[in-house]
């Protein structure tokens, strides 16, 4: 067993502001998709310069917060936060969900490709090879804050958090299980994917199947929210049900893009 590196959540402390791991990462993620859409455009026939690149992460970015931030509020606990409003700000401690912010994103791109005339499934297929990046970075944040641990096992790599509601026992460290698989492996193949001019909609159906497939396969050893539980037959998390409908869409979008092409 291994047992959790207890990594002070606050990287610099101030007195008057402290800066949190979990806010930098979500700014590494940011700055490295921004760098990796630069390079994406001069390999693409999307025609965007510098400062439209900006204007589209600008974009992403507040979708993610503000759609991330809402998403956990609404769907994992909102009676917590109906009474104590106040801490719907405090985003450094954690609370986001990756669905909200999914949400949150494509009403930004949305609103981005109505302003530019661009398709808004051209400018999808663009930026999610570079979303697992995000996504990686997310996660390794929520293992330095030490929370979404696992559920109890007795593999050599389960690991013991001790100072959290996880108990002292050891469990899966299952934020690193999604680092791995939704932020490296879903990066690697979407840019192995569209190293290559694809139907329009494939790269973006390719990102829903695979990103549904992992985490929701993820959650069969990630511990559900306490105050929620299961949601059926014992197993069904509130990840699941949220995640099931976006590998349906996936391969609608999947099916679509390639009968389009013919």
């Amino acid at each position: 067993m291994i047992v959790y590196p207890n990594i002070n959540p606050i990287a610099i402390d101030l007195g008057f502001v402290s800066i949190h791991w979990y806010g930098i990462s979500y700014v590494i993620g940011v700055l490295v998709a921004w760098v990796l859409l630069r390079y994406r455009v001069s390999h693409s026939q999307l025609f965007l310069d510098n400062e439209e690149i900006a204007d589209l992460v600008f974009f992403a970015m507040l979708g993610i917060i503000i759609g991330g931030r809402l998403g956990s509020i609404i769907f994992y606990n909102f009676s917590y936060y109906l009474a104590h409003p106040l801490e719907i700000f405090f985003i450094h401690k954690g609370g986001m969900s990756f669905h909200g912010g999914l949400i949150g994103v494509i009403f930004s791109v949305w609103l981005f490709s109505c302003k530019k005339n661009i398709s808004f499934f051209r400018i999808t297929d663009f930026i999610v090879p570079v979303i697992p990046i995000g996504i990686g970075c997310g996660r390794i944040g929520n293992f330095i804050n030490g929370e979404l641990w696992g559920s109890p096992s007795n593999l050599p790599w389960a690991m013991i958090f001790p100072n959290s509601a996880a108990g002292g026992v050891a469990r899966h460290p299952s934020q690193l299980y999604e680092a791995f698989f939704e932020g490296l492996v879903l990066f690697i193949i979407l840019w192995w994917f569209s190293r290559i001019p694809r139907p329009v909609k494939a790269t973006s159906a390719l990102f829903l199947i695979f990103y549904g497939v992992f985490r929701f396969l993820v959650e069969f050893v990630r511990m559900p929210d306490q105050h929620i539980g299961y949601i059926a037959f014992n197993w069904l998390t509130m990840g699941q049900l949220l995640t099931m409908p976006m590998i349906l869409l996936g391969i609608i979008f999947l099916i679509m893009a390639y009968q389009a092409e013919n």
